[in-house]
C-alpha cells in the first residue's frame, strides 16, 4: 500500500512514493535508538567480578565490600541474600567474607546479577538510581529518576 506525499519547495512541486519498505526501515533506526539509550542507563551501573578463591573447605569472597557500596545498599542485607541463595552459612571479616563450604565462583556473579534485577533497577523505568524503604513490614524500592515507587519481595532490600 503506497502512499503519495507531496512537498512543496519555493517554486517546485515534488511528489515522492514512501513505501512499506521506507516505513519499516525507519522504525527499527527509531528501535535501535531507544535500545541504545536503554543500554547507556544500565551500564552506567558497572560492577566488579567478584574475586573468590578457596582456603580448605571455606569460600572466601575477597571484595565483597565493593559490591554494597556501587549498589548503594547496607552490606548485611546483600550478605543476608547470599546466605540464603548458596544455602550456606557465612560472614563479613573486614572487606572480604567468608562462607563455609566450596562455593562455584561462577555462582556469586549470577547471584549478585539476579539481585541487581531484583532488588536494585527499578522495574518502570530501568534505571539503577534507586533507594529502598520499609513501612509496615513491607518493602519498597523508590527510584529516584522517575519517582516510581515499588514493592519488592523478601527482606533483602
Amino acid at each position: 500500500m503506497d502512499k503519495l506525499k507531496l512537498k512543496r519547495d519555493s517554486n517546485t512541486t515534488v511528489v515522492s512514493q514512501q513505501t512499506k519498505s521506507d516505513y519499516e526501515r525507519l522504525l527499527k533506526r527509531l528501535q535501535g535508538q531507544l535500545k541504545n539509550t536503554s543500554r547507556k542507563e544500565a551500564s552506567r551501573l558497572e560492577l566488579p567480578s567478584p574475586q573468590i578463591i578457596w582456603v580448605g573447605q571455606r569460600t572466601i569472597f575477597r571484595n565483597f565490600i565493593e559490591f554494597p557500596k556501587a549498589l548503594r545498599r547496607d552490606p548485611e542485607k546483600l550478605l543476608l541474600y547470599l546466605n540464603k541463595e548458596l544455602a550456606s552459612a557465612g560472614y563479613i571479616a573486614g572487606e572480604r567474607v567468608i562462607f563455609l563450604g566450596r562455593k562455584e565462583p561462577s555462582s556469586f556473579a549470577t547471584l549478585i546479577d539476579r539481585y541487581v534485577k531484583e532488588y536494585v533497577i527499578c522495574p518502570v523505568c530501568g534505571s539503577p538510581d534507586t533507594r529502598t524503604e520499609k513501612n509496615k513490614k513491607l518493602g519498597f524500592l523508590l527510584c529516584e529518576a522517575c519517582g516510581a515507587r515499588s514493592s519488592v519481595k523478601g527482606n533483602y532490600a
